[in-house]
């Protein structure tokens, strides 16, 4: 994989954290098909957080398909590929939150899935970027505004 996280990582602008940073180590990930690393210290003014541990996570994995597909061939009579597989790329944060006060810390899943149709990538691969520029760049700026509606349910 491509993906290497440089850290440490400068967080986007988030409601009661101030210039947030997030060093990260290398970590084991759950399967061969995916590159992890563990948040083992925190930056900034970020009152309550806590980094990893093994009773609450705080972990970044990127995923790539295991059995990446390929596009198949067009009918012989309308040119026409019926058939396009997807092959799904994934970054996911687990972050230990507790859910009320003295009881055990529990696992939050935060999931970028990407879906890209097979044979995109070579046929139309400015798309794709393009595609993950926007979502990264609205991402970050309105990171805080996603921060706010996890917390109170307000779109």
């Amino acid at each position: 994989m491509t993906v290497s996280i440089t850290s440490p990582v400068t967080g986007g602008a988030q409601t009661g954290l101030t210039s947030p940073t997030y060093t990260l180590t290398a970590d084991t990930a759950p399967e061969a098909n995916g590159r992890q690393w563990a948040v083992t210290a925190l930056g900034g003014t970020q009152t309550g957080v806590v980094s990893h541990s093994v009773a609450s996570p705080f972990t970044i994995t990127m995923w790539k398909p295991k059995n990446p597909r390929v596009l198949g061939n067009p009918n012989v009579n309308t040119g026409v590929v019926a058939n396009v597989p997807n092959n799904t790329y994934k970054l996911i944060v687990r972050k230990g939150v507790i859910p009320l006060a003295g009881q055990p810390s529990r696992t939050a899943v935060f999931t970028l899935q990407m879906d890209v149709p097979a044979g995109a990538d070579s046929a139309d691969s400015e798309d794709i970027r393009a595609a993950l520029s926007l979502l990264v760049g609205s991402a970050n700026q309105v990171s805080s505004g996603i921060g706010d509606t996890l917390v109170s349910g307000i779109l």
